[in-house]
């Protein structure tokens, strides 16, 4: 078996205070452990209590509330009217991809069926590009509206203007200075946009489109809300913060996709082992999204939209085998690339603020991937990317105390794109600017992150004495835990640790990079599972302290209780 190649940083553990008594008696008609679970996450009466559970969205939903949505539904109303071309001009990843889907089925069912442009990622890159538009442009089409990508892309949407298109930019990224020239530009952060919630990925943007249009005219023959599933992938996969109106978005969505129609998604689900009756947001991130991605990382996205959209029995289960397949590629690919850069990093200079990597051997759909996990394992700042002839096209993924795309924005002369978000952002550069390019961000990292004491941080909810845990226990506490659903970015899984338990067992699995253990506390032993996490089969401690998250494990048609372990470390004292 061969060796881990991973890399972990030590973390903090903050355990959660215990919940006040005059909290606890305002949230009384919950248990007491469902009480502590809604205090660490900062909802304190019972009202607020009342709309978390039920997942309501804190905010007003009205679509007209974003700035140039009348424009924009009058538009799209004018192209029906008059019969004119539709382009939905969409990205290849799965945000993209699904607002293409949602958009694309919201024309045809108005009888309009557009044309499709997701840009190949290995020969046109993200967003909007020159010769795309000219090729729009000479297929008569009249109307581009863009998803997921646009707000930054000025010099496109001008000449898609002067070849006699109109363009809608819908986009949930940030803006840069200036705004593209476009007939209306749909973007909650934008000047002047009041819309209250800003964080919904580009499928929720794609959604209020629909909706508003559907408000605006409606037909009995469509309801917006059978897109709720495409807008919960997108949101998900996109790592989205699943707080406020994403999270009744996410959690409708699912719910819709427990009784799915959607042929593709449906043998989707079943290619990736998921019993869809037990669907929540951990399967989209971890097992729906990164099939649907790695069509765009390996091949052409297209293979992802048309999944999606298929009403054919035969073809949704070929395309959802390819997409099984690409991912098992994909995976392959992208542990060489981390492996070679965790041993990069562990070379170099242990106070270099951030790690950069570039080679013509890394494959250009994987980096991104790559530089998550490297950000990951070092806490650090991290850039992987391809070089191919002359130019290099990275991927960035950062920390919470370091904004990547304010430190491109400090950048931007030596670069030739860049865009994202403050926490991932993607850029292409020539070969001969890397070395500039290289000094300066780190100089920036440096300076930005001096003085902090970096370590990533586990919020634990509880510290349970696993030797006080009994059977009866587990069912109420699971009951609880699953009230949080839909979990991710800003709502987080809840959390746990144990401490001084008993090593019983422990091997490595997953070619070594994975740890399953047999954990004694008192009378009880516990399975666990520990991913990423194969190292301590170097020298594991016959004692650990382990953070850790409750789950039930299905195998073979069997349920057992099993404890994901996020953290380990070894005891202080038995």
């Amino acid at each position: 078996m061969a060796e881990s190649n991973n890399h972990s940083t030590p973390k903090r553990w903050t355990v959660s205070p215990l919940i006040p008594p005059h909290i606890s008696r305002e949230l009384s008609e919950h248990s007491p452990f469902l009480r502590q679970l809604l205090f660490n996450r900062g909802i304190t009466t019972a009202e607020i209590a009342r709309a978390y559970l039920g997942a309501e969205s804190p905010t007003d939903t009205n679509p007209f509330a974003l700035k140039d949505m009348e424009k924009a539904v009058a538009l799209i109303h004018d192209a029906i009217k008059d019969n004119q071309n539709i382009a939905i001009y969409g990205d290849y990843d799965t945000d993209g991809v699904t607002s293409s889907a949602l958009l694309y089925e919201f024309f045809d069912q108005l009888g309009h069926t557009p044309r499709v442009y997701i840009p190949n990622r290995f020969d046109e890159g993200y967003g909007l590009n020159v010769e795309a538009i000219q090729q729009l442009a000479s297929e008569g089409i009249d109307l581009i509206i863009t998803v997921d990508c646009g707000i930054r892309s000025q010099e496109e949407v001008a000449l898609a203007k002067q070849l006699g298109m109109k363009v809608i930019v819908s986009d949930h990224h940030l803006p840069g200075t200036d705004l593209p020239p476009a007939d209306a530009v749909i973007d909650p952060h934008q000047a002047g946009d009041p819309y209250p919630y800003k964080m919904l990925a580009g499928v929720g943007m794609a959604y209020k489109i629909a909706k508003a249009y559907l408000l605006a005219y409606p037909d009995p023959n469509i309801d917006y809300h059978q897109w709720l599933d495409l807008v919960s992938i997108g949101t998900v996969v996109d790592i989205a913060p699943l707080d406020g109106e994403n999270r009744a978005l996410v959690k409708a969505g699912l719910q819709a996709m427990r009784s799915t129609r959607r042929q593709g998604l449906y043998s989707l689900i079943q290619t990736s082992g998921i019993k869809i009756e037990q669907l929540n947001a951990g399967h989209l991130g971890f097992g729906i999204g990164p099939r649907l991605n790695a069509a765009g990382r390996m091949d052409s996205a297209l293979a992802a939209f048309e999944l999606l959209t298929t009403k054919d029995l035969f073809r949704a289960g070929a395309l959802a085998q390819q997409l099984d397949n690409y991912n098992s590629q994909r995976k392959d690919i992208m542990h060489i690339i981390q492996d070679r850069v965790v041993a990069e990093a562990n070379a170099a200079d242990p106070n270099t603020p951030i790690i950069i990597s570039v080679s013509e051997d890394f494959e250009e759909g994987v980096v991104g991937l790559a530089a998550g996990r490297i950000t990951e394992g070092f806490y650090k700042p991290a850039i992987v990317g391809r070089l191919e002839n002359g130019m290099v096209k990275a991927s960035c993924r950062t920390i919470p105390e370091f904004n990547i795309v304010e430190a491109l924005d400090q950048c931007a002369d030596l670069l030739e794109h860049y865009g994202g978000h403050a926490m991932a952002a993607g850029l292409s550069l020539e070969i001969g600017q890397l070395e500039a390019f290289t000094e300066r961000i780190t100089q920036i990292a440096r300076d930005r992150l001096s003085g902090m004491e970096l370590a990533p941080e586990l919020s634990i909810d509880y510290d349970i004495s696993l030797d006080r845990l009994k059977p009866e226990h587990i069912p109420g506490i699971l009951s609880d835990i699953a009230q949080l659903e839909p979990t991710g970015t800003n709502n987080p899984d809840a959390l746990f640790c144990s401490r001084n338990c008993r090593v019983a067992r422990a091997y490595a699995v997953g070619d070594g990079r994975h740890l399953k253990m047999t954990l004694g506390s008192g009378m009880h032993q516990f399975d666990a599972i520990a991913f990423n996490q194969g190292h301590w089969m170097q020298d594991m401690p016959p004692f650990v302290d382990i953070a850790y998250a409750f789950e039930i494990n299905n195998y073979q048609g069997r349920q057992s209780l099993q404890l994901n372990i996020k953290d380990i470390k070894a005891s202080d004292q038995v």
